[in-house]
């Protein structure tokens, strides 16, 4: 369905309890209309409570993951999937293990790759081979990226080898031991991929994220915020809890935009 109030579609809720619930019941509806969904999926706090939803349909019945894949955004280079710090370890935690999911449809890029490049290469191939994403899953940092897209990123860029920034790494160093390797080099989905993904949503909660979700809504289309990529999107949904949406300029403008949103939704699908 197109129509101009589907572009960078704001949704402001209370907590991050209504965010995850509001997140899921897109997820669960994409299931519901397309079994074989393939799913972009990410990690870090702000998705486990989304994933914990999609468990508990899935163990209710409402949905199966049976004929589903999944991408993965990005893994740290230089983890095999086996270490506790890695992506695929997270993934496999928080999500996979308790779902009807065959784990050879499930894609994490390969950390612990002989040639990082040629995986990033097979990856892109990959993902085209299965018929694109059709739903991607984004968190975002404080600086604004979008899975290890740090600042400086190209806007069209493809999965690739990406230096982490000083920033990042320092908000990663609590899933860390002091004493314990901690990477400095990802392997990540491009922007250009991302923006690939029929659908992407992108939940932000906390103060935390309030200026990277002002630059990216209401600042300049940029590389120093590269989720402002999104604004080029032609069916992006930020699900925000009033914290990360404080500093938008007019939130109770975006709200009754998304109510006149839910309205028109409720009339075209009579």
């Amino acid at each position: 369905m197109s129509g101009e109030w589907q572009i960078m579609q704001i949704v402001i809720l209370k907590d991050s309890v209504e965010v995850a619930a509001y997140g899921a019941n897109i997820f669960i509806k994409q299931l519901q209309k397309k079994a074989d969904s393939v799913l972009g999926l990410a990690t870090g706090s702000t998705p486990v409570s989304l994933y914990q939803q999609l468990i508990a349909a899935n163990k209710a019945g409402e949905v199966s993951f049976a004929k589903v894949t999944s991408f993965n955004l990005d893994e740290y280079l230089g983890l095999e999937g086996a270490h506790p710090q890695s992506y695929r370890y997270f993934m496999n935690q928080q999500l996979f293990d308790h779902l009807d999911i065959d784990t050879a449809n499930t894609f994490v890029p390969p950390g612990d790759a002989d040639d990082p490049i040629e995986a990033c290469e097979r990856y892109e191939m990959q993902i085209a081979a299965a018929g694109g994403i059709d739903i991607q899953l984004l968190g975002i940092g404080r600086n604004g990226h979008i899975g290890f897209n740090e600042p400086s990123s190209g806007l069209m860029s493809r999965t690739r080898v990406k230096t982490l920034t000083k920033a990042t790494i320092e908000d990663n160093a609590r899933f860390f031991a002091t004493d314990e390797y901690q990477p400095h080099l990802s392997i990540t989905m491009g922007i250009g991929t991302i923006l690939d993904a029929k659908k992407v949503v992108l939940l932000a909660t906390g103060e935390a994220k309030a200026e990277a979700i002002r630059a990216t809504v209401e600042g300049a289309l940029s590389a120093s915020c590269p989720a402002s990529a999104l604004q080029l999107h032609r069916d992006a949904v930020l699900v925000l809890d009033e914290a990360a949406a404080s500093q938008l300029s007019d939130c109770e403008f975006y709200k009754h935009i998304e109510t006149e949103n839910q309205k028109l939704q409720a009339k075209l699908a009579r």
